[in-house]
């Protein structure tokens, strides 16, 4: 679970529901965290009553801080909830992509440790 998630609301009161389902949504992204960022990421949520020109009324804002990267989700809804479900959809990709990039997977532990020992055996040593 992402533990620090600081959750601030603009224009808005959050009662205790609202904040119970983005600490639930926002803190089980952690399982698409490569190890080493699972420690040292924090999150920051931003809940808006935004009465703009197209008739969304709310907006969630995400901000994840990364070791190496901060990654960014924003949507505009009707519903608060719904907001906070396509942010969470938004980030789930991000990390996945997040995770690709930087995290160290056991196929290629794998194909590096067949490289050294194929390096090791080709120079001539014989077994």
């Amino acid at each position: 679970m992402i533990a620090p998630i600081n959750i601030v609301g603009m224009k808005l009161e959050l009662d205790d529901d609202i904040k119970r389902y983005v600490t639930r949504k926002i803190g089980r992204l952690d399982r698409y965290l490569p190890r080493h960022a699972r420690q040292s990421v924090h999150a920051q949520v931003r809940l808006r009553d935004a009465n703009n020109k197209h008739g969304n009324k709310y907006e969630c804002e995400v901000v994840l801080h990364l070791p190496s990267e901060t990654l960014t989700a924003r949507d505009f809804t009707l519903n608060i909830f719904a907001a906070v479900d396509i942010v969470e959809a938004k980030l789930k990709n991000q990390l996945k992509r997040y995770k690709e990039q930087y995290g160290r997977s056991r196929v290629r532990r794998a194909a590096n440790l067949i490289r050294r020992l194929k390096g090791r055996f080709s120079k001539g040593t014989t077994v």
